[in-house]
């Protein structure tokens, strides 16, 4: 069964009228499964987040991406010229150009409230705050997206290392990267995420947001089930 979160997207999607629209949620899910079943060719990462995003030093989380992202498969699309008026400079540096921001000095690092964050690109719900944990790197981490078909990797072999890159598959904005050192209780995974890949929503609101765009349901179409068709009786 589709997800609420990715029934309103597909829906949201549509509407955008964007391009070809939406190329497919399944064939989505089956590239996000591939990337997962190549992470045997990636390097796993150090048990602790200090070892994986040290910032005295080269860090895993802290540099750039090189990787190539598909964006014939993302179903918002614009222009570079288009991308750099919606966006901010910072933003559009670390989305489209696979940048990076600085740790401890970004939105989001040290955010404690309720709620939702999105993509800057597109109104995709990527991640959730009760999802989110302190890792000490000085970037905000979550330990699983909202819906997998929503975030996709890449494997990044830049400056000298591999690390597995992960991007909205709605829009392409580049979002950081996912390490296999997060809280084991959990998954065991740490998406270490730039705070100018996204765009907070408080709970209340998202609740909101989701309400207004989640199909009304036609009584009159719905049949009572036999048994509840009896007890009528």
């Amino acid at each position: 069964m589709m997800s609420p979160a990715r029934a309103i997207i597909v829906a949201t999607v549509s509407t955008l009228g964007a391009g070809a629209g939406w190329w497919g949620l399944n064939a989505m899910q089956q590239a996000v499964n591939a990337n997962n079943d190549s992470s045997s060719q990636v390097m796993k990462s150090a048990n602790t987040p200090a070892a994986a995003c040290a910032t005295d030093g080269v860090s895993a989380c802290g540099l750039p991406s090189n990787v190539v992202i598909d964006m014939a498969k993302t179903a918002v699309k614009h222009t570079d010229a288009e991308w750099r008026k919606l966006l901010t400079p910072e933003q559009y540096n670390v989305a489209r150009q696979q940048g990076t921001e600085t740790p401890f000095q970004n939105k989001y690092w040290n955010n404690h409230e309720d709620g939702v964050f999105f993509s800057v690109g597109s109104d995709t719900p990527l991640f959730d705050s009760r999802d989110k944990f302190e890792s000490g790197t000085g970037w905000p981490s979550f330990t699983k997206p909202i819906d997998a078909a929503f975030v996709a990797e890449t494997v990044d072999s830049s400056f000298g290392m591999v690390r597995r890159e992960v991007h909205c598959t709605v829009d392409g904005d580049h979002l950081g990267h996912v390490f296999d050192d997060g809280p084991r209780d959990k998954g065991g995974l740490r998406y270490c995420i730039n705070s100018a890949s996204l765009n907070f929503m408080p709970r209340k609101e998202y609740d909101t947001w989701v309400a207004a765009r989640t199909p009304k349901v036609d009584a009159s179409t719905v049949k009572p089930t036999d048994s509840a068709a009896a007890v009528k009786k």
